[in-house]
């Protein structure tokens, strides 16, 4: 999921682990947990396009990755609360984290409900926070009893193999068993970023336990509230998931479409519109549903698969065979209006639902075939052309509301 929803994640993680004895600096070091896996986006300075595109979400978010990092980071940080001037570190660590959550929320304000009193009040509320940090980190700096190292081993394990499990219930899947498979877990419940299940995480656990810096009770009693609200809401999504299914599959049966696979996911930012895709012989049909329709049904749209389109790629093109990988082989092409091919990845669907053309397709690359045979990625494209993502939202909404 999103990074922001990560951190909180991770912040949580070290609360429960260590938060009886270090105080706010446990979520400090659950934060920092929650967003190592995700720093295997810097693999994009030394890969090019298609290998960044196969390294995310691998090797940083396995279950091998989270054993190993756990003894090292472990072994580090035990050494650090051995060094005099650990708490600049803790300062540093938990200030960077600080700006990045109030940043992010003073954005969403701006950017959803179009408010600069409401970001400048976002923004106030963080400078007052640091103002805080600095007189629990620096000024009270020996406030705390150093954890052992098998305490920041559970710390470190949790932080870090809770991302990649949050991970696989997004339509973008995670490499959970790499390096021994490169099968892609991914349960399409949640969106990969749904601004509830943070909130809920966020307003009800992480802000009110930073708040009460002194009270262990109240600390663990808002922790686990917000864990609770946010693993609520996550079974909700599941249930969701069940009951979109069955209205994909009464909508298949109705217009007696023969099928050979089918997969729903909710569409960005709600979990109320899904997005459907159907694959048969020769074609997609997608639509979208959303809960609040009169008519329990997807409308569905048939688009050919113009699979033919690349069928002269050559069996060891590894451009194709990743994006198709990718796209768990649910994918679509055309001639875009340049000339040039477009690879869409059908998982994601279009922002209508019943238009497809090269500007409606959420997750797509454009590729070219060069002189040797082989295709190369030359762009890869997420979400509405640019200057048009607030017409976009607006129409989501719109259809979020129901027909």
């Amino acid at each position: 999921m999103d990074s922001l929803t990560q951190i909180v994640l991770g912040a949580a993680m070290g609360e429960a682990v260590l938060g009886k004895k270090i105080g706010n600096r446990a979520m400090a070091w659950g934060a920092l947990g929650g967003t190592i896996p995700d720093l295997d986006v810097i693999g994009n300075l030394f890969l090019d396009k298609i290998d960044a595109i196969a390294f995310h979400r691998g090797i940083s978010h396995s279950f091998t990755f989270a054993v190993i990092a756990t003894f090292i980071l472990a072994f580090l940080t035990c050494r650090l609360y051995q060094w005099k001037q650990k708490h600049i570190v803790e300062f540093g660590l938990a200030s960077i984290f600080h700006v990045l959550i109030f940043a992010a929320i003073g954005g969403i304000v701006l950017v959803v409900v179009e408010s600069w009193v409401g970001f400048t009040l976002v923004v106030l509320i963080g400078l007052l926070g640091l103002r805080r940090m600095v007189t629990n980190y620096i000024e009270n700096k020996s406030d705390y009893v150093a954890p052992t190292i098998s305490e920041w081993r559970w710390m470190w394990f949790l932080a870090l193999i809770t991302h990649p499990i949050l991970d696989s219930f997004t339509v973008y899947g995670t490499q959970l068993f790499a390096p021994f498979s490169d099968y892609r877990v991914a349960f399409n419940n949640i969106s990969v970023a749904d601004p509830i299940y943070t909130f809920l995480f966020l307003a009800g656990g992480i802000i009110p336990v930073a708040l009460y810096h002194r009270s262990t009770k109240t600390r663990r009693w808002f922790l686990y509230s917000g864990i609770f609200l946010s693993s609520l809401y996550m079974a909700l999504t599941l249930y969701n998931k069940l009951q979109v299914g069955k209205v994909m599959e009464s909508t298949l049966a109705a217009q007696e479409i023969s099928y050979s696979k089918y997969m729903t996911n909710p569409s960005i930012l709600n979990n109320l519109l899904w997005s459907g895709t159907v694959a048969t012989d020769s074609l997609y049909y997608q639509g979208l549903y959303s809960v609040f329709d009169k008519k329990k049904n997807f409308k569905l749209n048939s688009i050919p698969k113009n699979h033919h389109l690349i069928a002269d790629a050559k069996p060891d093109d590894k451009v194709i065979n990743i994006l198709k990988w990718f796209s768990n082989n649910y994918y679509h092409i055309l001639i875009r209006r340049d000339g040039k091919l477009q690879f869409n990845d059908m998982r994601y669907g279009t922002f209508r639902g019943d238009s497809y053309d090269e500007d409606d397709f959420i997750f797509r690359f454009v590729i070219e075939k060069g002189s040797d045979g082989y295709y190369s990625l030359i762009k890869e494209i997420a979400g509405g052309p640019d200057g048009e993502e607030k017409k976009m939202f607006g129409e989501l909404w719109n259809r979020v509301k129901g027909i």
